[in-house]
């Protein structure tokens, strides 16, 4: 019995992945009805559905969410072989730096993704923030770094204190993708907020610290910081408790946290925020070729 083909399955990982045909289209090159027609024979030769389409995009279905995890081994094994062939192999340790903020659920996918395609490559990662990460970015104490800065948009309203690049300059690094900013609390706890805002921060050596807090006071709005948490993890603990207000981005918005609606933002007069962009630092001079590879890998990967 013949077996899937690789395109179809390339295509298939890249809709679940993007979320709808529209966005996957794009990113394989090929028009809207050419994934459609490939997913249509990927159904076809599985024999069963393997995507649910609706307003919401492309779901995965049950068969699909199995197949999914076959598809992006054999994909995978499909390129080591390859590469392999090719004595392109990744081999070596490589240290990765990855902001706190990064979409919190994503970061064993990207991990998982990497040991199958590299199964030779040692990786070592830690979890840092981005000012850390870009104050370091010199130091050698990491490869290749995942950082969190504003939109342009908002470049040069609020510099960090410490006198970062995030916010002074534009267009360094990779960017991998873009998620708005919003003002969040426990569902519930709205119409308790008040003046002072009960503000739920990182430390003041978080940049997004900064920002906000220059930003309230720009708008003469008075705060109190009720509880500093050490990372996005207590941070969430502390407003999922019902400990004040923050902001996270999208993807950091965890159980027992939620945006505020307008009408609570317009008593409280919370201003609006930017969006936020998560990037790769730029390659440093004469940097190892292995660095190069995983760093264009992970933009494959995540952008």
């Amino acid at each position: 019995m013949r077996g899937f083909d690789l395109d179809q399955l390339r295509t298939f990982v890249t809709v679940a992945e993007a979320g709808s045909l529209s966005a996957a289209a794009p990113r394989l090159y090929l028009s809207q009805s050419s994934v459609s027609e490939q997913l249509r024979k990927l159904e076809a030769r599985a024999g069963v559905p393997l995507l649910t389409r609706g307003k919401q995009g492309a779901v995965p279905t049950p068969a699909g969410r199995r197949l999914l995890e076959h598809a992006r081994r054999i994909l995978a094994l499909s390129e080591m072989a390859l590469q392999d062939l090719r004595g392109q192999g990744l081999e070596g340790e490589l240290r990765l730096a990855v902001t706190d903020y990064f979409r919190p659920g994503e970061i064993a996918a990207m991990l998982r993704g990497l040991r199958e395609r590299y199964p030779q490559l040692r990786l070592h990662v830690t979890v840092m923030k981005s000012a850390m990460i870009e104050a370091e970015v010199d130091g050698g104490s990491f490869d290749i770094g995942l950082s969190m800065r504003l939109a342009p948009a908002a470049q040069g309203r609020a510099r960090p204190r410490d006198g970062s690049r995030r916010t002074g300059k534009t267009g360094a690094g990779t960017v991998l993708r873009r998620e708005t900013l919003a003002w969040v609390a426990a569902p519930g706890d709205s119409e308790a907020l008040g003046v002072p805002l009960p503000l739920v921060l990182l430390p003041d050596t978080c940049s997004l610290h900064q920002y906000v807090v220059q930003l309230l006071r720009r708008r003469r709005l008075e705060y109190v910081v009720m509880h500093s948490a050490s990372g996005v993890a207590g941070l969430q603990l502390a407003l999922a408790a019902g400990l004040g207000l923050s902001c996270l981005n999208a993807s950091a918005i965890g159980p027992g946290i939620a945006t505020l609606d307008a009408r609570t933002q317009a008593r409280l007069r919370l201003p609006p925020l930017p969006p936020a962009e998560f990037f790769l630092l730029p390659a440093r001079a004469g940097e190892a070729p292995l660095v190069g590879q995983v760093r264009a890998a992970l933009a494959e990967q995540l952008g």
